[in-house]
């Protein structure tokens, strides 16, 4: 039976307190809102990730009022290490009105803590230990208007109530599930794998992205995805792998035996043996291209990868978590403001179509690319040729990481521009 008392009504609930719902839940506290943000599990937490933030991330977090200065923690970098086809390129982040011309590394398990005490700061109320079994529907609408949940070990639910939900529970989204939300089959989807290794090559002032990736079973097959290897300052390097589906091989790569082959190819002055990790290797789904709508139904939206927004170009999830966060926070906020319930109604349905303006069209130019690279063939000339013309691998470099400005800008970032608005949405 479930218990409820007034301290567990809100003005919006945010299921999930990684990046997605901490950025969420920190924007809305900024407006004025009432906010429960409950999380399953208890910080510090581990996460699977690359630990890498581009200039567009960083944009985010001063937006949250967060101090990213060396000083605070963070390890800085100016830019990305391309390496493919016999060649290095080093590429600097882009000179931009919009974004900072600098990058961060952080581990997951200090990051989203980060971000979820910012949110507290900011008014939201964090319970941790609090695991959401499912929605609490209206009988005669269908509408969700709170969730039951379990709090620590405890096996009794606690109810939840608010008029307004948002899932940020990732990739697995029980609560999408829950409200008949399935992902779609037409999307990409990507695989990463990471651990961490002492190295000699823990201090790197680039992200460093390795494009030759190839199928155990044909060595000359080069796969669509890449490895990296991300310095942590503290010893170790984050390094890990991501795999593209649009590959026929997807299927059947073990992905630990590739990360291990792949090292062994590196100079073994950097250390990266089975001797120097220090945790097991996981992985973890990156869920591509809007692959759940809608983004939002019945009194729900969805932030980050429950929605399916992780970057199909470069397998960037973080920055869209935080930014859908802010938009779905700036939806909900001018719908609290509105005095019939169908004028809520009316604003909040404008997100899936904030969404579709904002991503659309540039998703939909990576579902392209992604395609394009499951060839083995293109892969190859991408690999062998591309990184030999700088010119293409700047405008690549701002593709790939969405950093364009949006006003103004270079020609490449006004043919980027073009190339998203005049694309299908996706």
């Amino acid at each position: 039976m479930a218990t409820q008392n007034s301290e567990n009504t809100a003005d919006v609930i945010v299921v999930g307190a990684g990046p997605a719902g901490s950025a969420t839940a920190y924007h809305l506290a900024q407006a004025g809102l009432d906010v429960l943000l409950l999380e399953k599990t208890e910080f510090p937490r581990e996460k699977v990730c690359g630990d890498g933030l581009t200039p567009r991330a960083v944009t985010q977090l001063v937006r949250m009022g967060i101090d990213t200065s060396p000083g605070n923690g963070w390890l800085h970098n100016k830019g990305l290490r391309i390496i493919g086809g016999g060649r290095t390129l080093e590429l600097d982040w882009p000179e931009l009105a919009s974004h900072p011309n600098y990058g961060l590394v952080r581990p997951r398990s200090d990051f989203d803590e980060l971000l979820a005490r910012q949110a507290q700061k900011a008014g939201a109320r964090l319970l941790e230990n609090c695991n959401v079994a499912g929605p609490i529907l209206d009988e005669r609408t269908s509408r969700i208007v709170g969730v039951n949940a379990r709090l620590g070990s405890g096996k009794s639910e606690t109810a939840f109530r608010a008029p307004i939900v948002v899932a940020a529970d990732g990739n697995s989204t029980r609560l999408s599930i829950a409200m008949g939300l399935r992902k779609r089959d037409d999307r990409p989807m990507g695989v990463a794998y990471r651990a961490y290794y002492r190295t000699p090559r823990h201090e790197d002032n680039y992200l460093e992205s390795w494009l030759e990736l190839r199928d155990a079973n044909e060595p000359d097959r080069l796969l669509p995805g890449y490895g990296w290897i991300f310095g942590m300052g503290d010893g170790t390097s984050n390094i890990g792998l991501g795999i593209l589906n649009t590959s026929s091989a997807f299927k059947g790569v073990d992905y630990r035996d590739m990360m291990r082959r792949w090292l062994a190819s590196t100079p073994p002055e950097w250390e990266m043996t089975e001797e120097n990790r220090t945790v097991p290797i996981r992985g973890a789904a990156l869920p591509m291209g809007f692959n759940r709508k809608p983004h939002y139904t019945r009194g729900l939206l969805l932030v980050g990868d429950a929605g399916g927004m992780v970057n199909p170009f470069n397998g960037e999830g973080i920055t869209y978590a935080m930014e859908s966060g802010e938009i779905a926070a700036k939806v909900i906020a001018q719908a609290k403001s509105r005095r019939t319930p169908y004028d809520r109604e009316l604003a909040l349905s404008d997100y899936p179509k904030i969404l579709s303006q904002t991503y659309g069209g540039y998703y939909t130019l990576g579902r392209l690319f992604v395609q394009l690279i499951g060839n083995p063939k293109v892969m190859r000339a991408a690999t062998q040729r591309g990184l030999s013309h700088s010119m293409l691998m700047r405008f690549t470099l701002k593709l790939l990481a969405n950093l364009t400005d949006p006003r103004g800008g270079d020609a490449m970032d006004r043919i980027i521009n073009g190339l998203a608005k005049v694309a299908p949405s996706a």
